[in-house]
């Protein structure tokens, strides 16, 4: 099976989905969203396909949350905020052939193993 992972190796959650992945045999593409965004079109996509709001995709416990004032934004903004600062993006997102998935908990992401 193929998969993609936006990885974030500082992060346990992203960790444990890495680990999840490989303990099932999968060796996914790791994406260091960090390093390499996704572009506001395939973000936009990988949030639809995980079928969870935008909002929904936004590390609110970041201090940028608040510093930027995102409480009250709109999607668009919240998408445009995401591509322009990608540690506002919620990791680890799992793609493989049978969907996207937010991997929060971990184990959400065996629905598309």
């Amino acid at each position: 099976m193929t998969a993609r992972i936006y990885h974030n190796p500082k992060c346990s959650t992203s960790r444990k989905t890495l680990e999840l992945l490989r303990d099932n045999g999968i060796e996914p593409e790791v994406v260091l969203y960090l390093k390499t965004p996704p572009s506001r079109a395939e973000l936009s996509e990988l949030i639809a396909d995980a079928g969870i709001e935008v909002r929904a995709a936004v590390r609110k416990r970041e201090s940028l949350y608040a510093e930027l004032g995102l409480g009250s934004a709109t999607d668009d903004e919240l998408l445009d905020a995401m591509v322009q600062h990608p540690i506002l993006i919620e990791r680890p997102l799992v793609v493989t052939p049978k969907g996207t998935r937010l991997a929060r908990p971990t184990d959400t992401v065996r629905e598309i193993l």
